[in-house]
């Protein structure tokens, strides 16, 4: 608590006591001061995550710093700091006069969807009545195109199995028919591949499915789906997901991400965080993806250390020490750091700020060398690995250096504990990872890609909230892995779904798994109906 002088007290003091009190003053109000900006950035942070754009577009409009680095002069110019985060890019703002309609548009969206003739003809006599007897002719149809829409059709397949016996033996054999999917049980590959698209690609929840089938007078408890859907995935799905998980060891880059879920029985208190993990083959490879989900009840390095014990190669994660942890235990496992996670404290700051101030800051500052890395790196997207690794030892790696050249300079610049000295210290405690990335032409530089896999995961649990049971958290990740599998390699989760639960029950007593092969998203075996069709090939 600060004392309290009366004007008398303060005449009876000498000149050297009344500086030093000063002095003390002087510094408690520059104490007031630095408390009281962290807290009004703190609440400006908080109003902006409550009620403002999720967005971390970030503007950039002229030429504003350069910098010497290794005796090189690195020019950063706004006008061309252009985020190349492809995987967080925000929709533009929509423009006030009406955009100009795309040529061709229509045909395109109808490409690859079935078409159903319809004609409409008119009969000799109507005809003969409207022209009279000179005769007509007729002139080409005038087509016309709608959308015509089947709603969910609900059927029972009565299978009937013909029965043989021998008229002079007791041999009894019966006709070639499906297995059932689930003994004594009523769902159908095409039901149960229902049920998982609704509630793990479009984050229906089991409630939400029951009440929609009672509408359709199909009475279908969301206990009876939970059970189907649990049995399912680890009797069949499961197959799959093990031998994706072989499949995932032979990339050379992998990336990583956690988010945490609640599961209501897991033998803890109420509350208790679980988490699910995601692994994914890295961005760079387009073809072949593979994304793999794991639940595990903590967050700590042994899920990690066993998920990847059989890996070698580059890991790209946010950050999180765990995986630092492994690599200090390996000499085959390297981490790589995310630049998304790097720009994040300063985007939170810069938006913290009253606008007239954001571009004096040196947030805003960082943001743009950032994006200057980014744009650079944009134009070696489609470039082979190793000449993409050449070009960033030649455009990327200079601005690289400058931008931490320029935060070692800077820290001491800016209050301790705020968003920017937060971003300062992230970067150069990461910068080891950071730079990972500029001797390896297959690393991205940020963990966009599998933040993007495990957001669907993180959109149903905002609609369903939490996980009942260790097993149903269990055969979620399995069934999230094949669900997300499926859309990064161009398939469609629901036929996708219906194949595998028709395929793989016909194989589980085969001691060789190489049917696998012919069921893996990429494989030409598939199904035409698996995949969503080629917009470019149609063209």
């Amino acid at each position: 608590m600060a004392l309290k002088y009366t004007e008398e007290q303060l005449n009876s003091l000498d000149r050297e006591t009344l500086i030093r009190l000063f002095l003390s003053q002087q510094e408690q109000l520059e104490n007031i001061d630095h408390t009281l900006q962290l807290v009004l950035e703190q609440v400006a942070d908080l109003k902006r995550h409550r009620f403002g754009r999720s967005s971390e577009k970030h503007g950039a409009e002229e030429q504003i710093s350069f910098m010497e680095v290794d005796g090189k002069m690195v020019f950063f110019n706004e006008s061309e700091a252009v985020a190349a985060e492809e995987s967080t890019d925000e929709p533009e703002d929509v423009p006030r006069t009406r955009p100009k309609k795309k040529q061709g548009k229509r045909e395109e969206d109808l490409d690859g969807i079935p078409v159903v003739v319809v004609e409409h003809s008119m009969t000799d006599e109507e005809l003969e009545d409207k022209f009279g007897k000179d005769g007509w002719k007729q002139l080409p149809d005038e087509v016309y195109r709608r959308y015509s829409f089947t709603p969910a059709k609900i059927e029972v397949e009565e299978h009937r199995v013909k029965v043989y016996a021998g008229k002079k033996t007791e041999a009894v054999i019966r006709a070639p028919h499906p297995q059932a999917l689930l003994r004594g049980s009523l769902v159908s590959p095409s039901l149960e591949a229902a049920v998982m698209n609704a509630k793990y690609v479009n984050a229906v929840p089991l409630y939400r499915q029951e009440q929609e089938f009672e509408r359709y007078g199909l009475h279908i408890s969301r206990q009876n789906m939970a059970n189907w859907t649990i049995q399912c995935a680890d009797r069949y799905l499961a197959v799959l997901y093990d031998y994706l998980h072989e499949k995932l060891y032979g990339y050379h880059v992998l990336q990583a991400d956690e988010t945490p879920v609640l599961v209501n029985k897991d033998g803890r208190p109420a509350g208790s965080k679980s988490y699910m993990w995601v692994y994914r083959t890295g961005r760079m490879y387009t073809e072949c993806q593979i994304v793999l989900y794991e639940y595990q009840r903590t967050r700590n390095a042994s899920h990690p250390r066993e998920f990847l014990k059989d890996f070698s190669g580059v890991c790209v994660t946010d950050g999180y020490q765990v995986y630092h942890t492994i690599e200090e235990e390996r000499e085959d496992l390297r981490i790589a750091g995310c630049w998304s996670h790097a720009r994040r404290r300063f985007d939170e700051a810069v938006k913290a700020l009253p606008k007239a101030k954001q571009k004096e800051s040196r947030a805003y500052l960082a943001l743009t060398m950032i994006q200057a890395v980014y744009r650079e790196e944009k134009q070696l997207k489609d470039l082979p690995a190793e000449e993409r690794k050449n070009r960033r030892q030649l455009s990327v790696k200079p601005l690289v250096e400058a931008y931490f050249a320029w935060v070692r300079e800077n820290l001491p610049k800016v209050p301790q504990k705020s968003k920017t000295w937060e971003g300062f210290n992230y970067s150069l405690n990461q910068e080891k990872y950071l730079k990972v990335f500029l001797d390896d032409g297959e690393v991205p530089m940020d963990n966009n890609a599998a933040e993007q896999s495990i957001r669907g995961f993180c959109i149903g649990k905002k609609n369903w909230v939490m996980i009942d049971t260790i097993a149903g958290a269990k055969s979620s990740a399995i069934i999230y892995s094949i669900a997300e599998t499926a859309k990064v390699n161009n398939l469609k989760p629901y036929d996708y779904f219906e194949f595998l639960l028709t395929e793989i029950p016909k194989h589980l007593d085969d001691t060789d798994r190489s049917f696998l092969d012919d069921l893996l998203p990429w494989s030409p075996s598939l199904p035409e109906n698996c995949r969503k069709p080629d917009k470019n090939e149609m063209k």
